[in-house]
């Protein structure tokens, strides 16, 4: 769950508003454009792969058991560029088109464990990377990487602080000054930090309730 964080941290960033990223509920504002789109084959791939993960994750924190092997996950996003628009409305200028991160997702079946059932747990992800691609209005993507390593403390099961703790920034020269001066921005005040704390409840609850009768062991409705 914690690597989790890093797509949704990258698309705060990008597009500035809260998109959720293993959720598949899309932000209210974009419901008619969201209800009515037809995936692309892509698309489809990306949705199965996250609903899978999911269920992964959420079978661990369901159980709390140790014993298992640890998540491992490949999952991606693509925001189309008129769902973006929606969302930021006249708060900020969009001047790209879609929106396209990935990344892999490696959690210790045991920390989770730990952190859904002990008193208190700070959770240390290791360094990793979340790469996306801004496409511009002719096609030709922007490949955007970003590196980060987050903390998250858990009381009770529930996470209480966190700190996305961004790391290096690879990015084409128009671009750049903007993530590296948002990054810093971040690490200094820790603004993103209660975000990422409030989804990764969300995530641990009211996601992980609609995916409950495909847990494993689940009993047949």
């Amino acid at each position: 769950m914690k690597t989790h964080i890093g797509l949704l941290t990258v698309a705060l960033f990008l597009s500035g508003a809260h998109i959720p990223v293993l959720a598949d509920d899309r932000p209210s504002a974009s419901t008619q454009i969201t209800s009515k789109r037809t995936l692309t084959p892509e698309e489809q791939a990306q949705k199965a792969a996250r609903r899978a993960c999911k269920i992964e994750i959420c079978g661990i924190l369901a159980t709390k058991g140790e014993q298992g092997p640890d998540v491992a996950c490949d999952i991606g996003w693509t925001w189309r560029e008129d769902e973006i628009i929606d969302v930021l409305g006249d708060r900020i200028d969009w001047p790209w088109g879609k929106l396209v991160c990935q990344s892999q997702i490696r959690l210790s079946r045991a920390a989770l464990a730990e952190a859904m059932s002990g008193p208190r747990y700070q959770a240390a992800a290791d360094v990793q990377t979340v790469r996306c691609s801004l496409h511009n209005k002719d096609g030709k993507p922007y490949i955007v990487e970003i590196e980060l390593a987050p903390r998250v403390t858990f009381e009770n099961g529930k996470a209480t602080e966190a700190q996305v703790n961004w790391g290096d920034v690879s990015a084409p020269a128009a671009i750049y000054p903007l993530l590296y001066a948002a990054t810093g921005l971040d690490n200094s005040t820790n603004v993103l930090g209660p975000e990422v704390a409030h989804q990764i409840n969300k995530f641990a609850r009211k996601d992980c309730a609609k995916v409950k009768s495909e847990l494993p062991g689940a009993a047949p409705d």
